[in-house]
């Protein structure tokens, strides 16, 4: 089984630590190809970078169907260009807030996703809207910039470790997602901290990716998932014509 998990960024650095976080919960048998998006903005931090974001992201994933990939992990907390992606492509596509939430509903009756920025915790309080779990999760912001997660030097992860002690005091969360694809490296450290479950979006999508390719399930290509209709496309996006990028 292959799974093509990308990075919707351009930090390469980033991509790593998602790499890691993928392949330390595949199978044995399951080949992880992690990539990092070839243009748009180095972090996603609000609904304008998320726009950005979504052209490179739909070419990763049109060459990784080509290269044979099973399925594709969208490595963003705002799931990223989720229902384009499920639209253009052939193989299962799964957002890591999609599958952290769905995941953590398996084990948790309440729980609290904490993320990066504050301009980021709106657009994934209408993710967990979207998904059903309103009344059961809530989504804190611990203010850190996305890239400062990388830096040594700053206090991010001190202030991600202060917001998810807030929510299990003030939330009585019984279990904690973690809100950005970057903070994937942190999870058996803070599992071991807090002594709750800390559930990484990355590795939930890796599984539900699998599960899916494993019952032999993908998306349904009617309705609102349908193949794009071929038409032709002007200006900078004409290279993004369905028919050119490679839709069916």
């Amino acid at each position: 089984m292959r799974i093509l998990v990308v990075n919707p960024n351009t930090t390469a650095s980033m991509t790593a630590t998602i790499a890691d976080s993928a392949r330390r919960v595949a199978n044995s048998d399951t080949e992880i190809t992690a990539v990092t998006s070839s243009m748009g903005p180095v972090s996603i931090e609000g609904y304008y970078d998320e726009a950005f974001a979504v052209p490179g992201l739909l070419m990763e994933i049109a060459k990784g169907e080509k290269g044979g990939a099973d399925a594709a992990v969208i490595a963003c907390f705002d799931d990223t260009g989720l229902d384009a992606a499920r639209a253009f492509a052939n193989i299962p596509v799964i957002g890591i807030c999609e599958a952290a939430v769905a995941s953590t509903a398996f084990i948790a009756q309440r729980f609290t996703i904490v993320t990066t920025m504050e301009r980021s915790r709106l657009p994934i309080e209408h993710l967990v809207h979207r998904y059903g779990m309103a009344a059961r999760a809530r989504v804190r912001a611990a203010d850190i910039p996305v890239l400062s997660l990388e830096d040594p030097d700053s206090n991010a992860r001190d202030r991600l470790r202060n917001e998810i002690a807030t929510a299990l005091r003030e939330d009585k969360a019984e279990a904690i997602v973690l809100g950005c694809a970057g903070m994937a490296d942190l999870t058996a450290d803070l599992r071991k901290e807090f002594g709750v479950p800390v559930v990484d979006g990355v590795a939930a999508a890796v599984k539900q990716a699998e599960a899916l390719v494993t019952l032999g399930l993908s998306t349904a290509k009617r309705g609102a998932y349908a193949s794009p209709v071929s038409k032709p496309y002007k200006g900078m996006l004409e290279s993004f014509e369905p028919r050119k990028l490679g839709a069916p």
